[in-house]
């Protein structure tokens, strides 16, 4: 991420939103032909109340430091929503950029316990999806979820993994905008340049969405997947913050068809040998190749 990206942060997320909204959704008429997708750089200020010239600015770097109040004018032109205008006011928010101290991620002890304990699927990520720890009905549900793999990866390379997400496009982009959240300001953690590199030179689909700039925040929430032996399963997700980790778990409506389906899955999962590596946490500093 040492590129013209990361350099002009604001500029290249301005250009992406503005180039995302069409003429129609801003009050504009067509006008014949557009030589660029979305909004012109002069109707994004003319919308915003600034000057053409003084927005030509933003975008290219050369002012970096926009009051509140024309931010808030370009969120309303570029229809950003909540999370979306948090992240641009950030961009600019002043912040002493001092040096982070790299440290490898770490589950605490009582983490591994608790993962041994839950009979549900549940499993400890990092902040670049790193799967760091695992219990046994986390790989019952997917392989995946190993220690070592990266939730992200599997899903933009993984065949299996991409037939597994009953709304594989969905799920794609959200991860893929809540990378880019969770990146924040932190370009050069070499983790996410290691990652958002390798997934640029091997999907298409993160290029493309990688380029949109959306973010998002990617909590809690409700999935249907396909599992290759108990078939479709409703499942809600939470994610637990834990010190410098996060703790997810997935389970049913109790009573639920899916509740009796893990159920069988827990069942067929305990006849199998127990891989005593699911509960150790994983060396992300040499993630496994695709």
């Amino acid at each position: 991420m040492k590129d013209e990206e990361s350099d002009n942060r604001l500029g290249s997320y301005l250009r992406a939103r503005r180039e995302l909204v069409s003429p129609a959704q801003a009050g504009l008429p067509a006008g014949g032909t557009r030589r660029v997708p979305g909004l012109r750089r002069e109707e994004v200020a003319l919308l915003a109340g600034i000057s053409p010239d003084y927005y030509l600015r933003l975008e290219r770097g050369r002012d970096k430091n926009p009051s509140p109040q024309v931010l808030e004018s370009l969120a309303r032109v570029l229809h950003l929503d909540d999370i979306e205008r948090t992240y641009l006011l950030g961009l600019v928010a002043a912040r002493p950029r001092t040096p982070r101290r790299k440290r490898p991620e770490h589950v605490p002890a009582r983490v591994l316990q608790l993962l041994a304990h839950l009979q549900i699927p549940a499993f400890v990520e990092g902040r670049a999806f790193d799967v760091l720890a695992s219990n046994p009905m986390a790989v019952a549900l997917s392989p995946r979820l190993r220690p070592g793999e990266n939730r992200l990866r599997s899903l933009l390379l993984d065949p299996e993994e991409q037939a597994f997400h009953q709304d594989w496009t969905k799920a794609a982009a959200s991860f893929i905008a809540a990378l880019r959240t969770t990146i924040g300001d932190d370009t050069d953690n070499p983790r996410f340049v290691e990652l958002v590199g390798e997934l640029a030179l091997s999907s298409q689909r993160f290029r493309t969405l990688w380029a949109r700039h959306d973010v998002r925040n990617l909590d809690g929430g409700t999935t249907t997947v396909n599992h290759p032996v108990v078939g479709e399963l409703r499942l809600h997700r939470d994610k637990l913050a834990i010190d410098d980790v996060i703790l997810v778990v997935y389970y049913p409506d109790k009573g639920s068809d899916s509740d009796e389906k893990l159920q069988l899955l827990a069942a067929l999962a305990h006849t199998k040998p127990t891989d005593t590596a699911q509960s150790r946490p994983a060396d992300i500093s040499h993630p496994k190749a695709p």
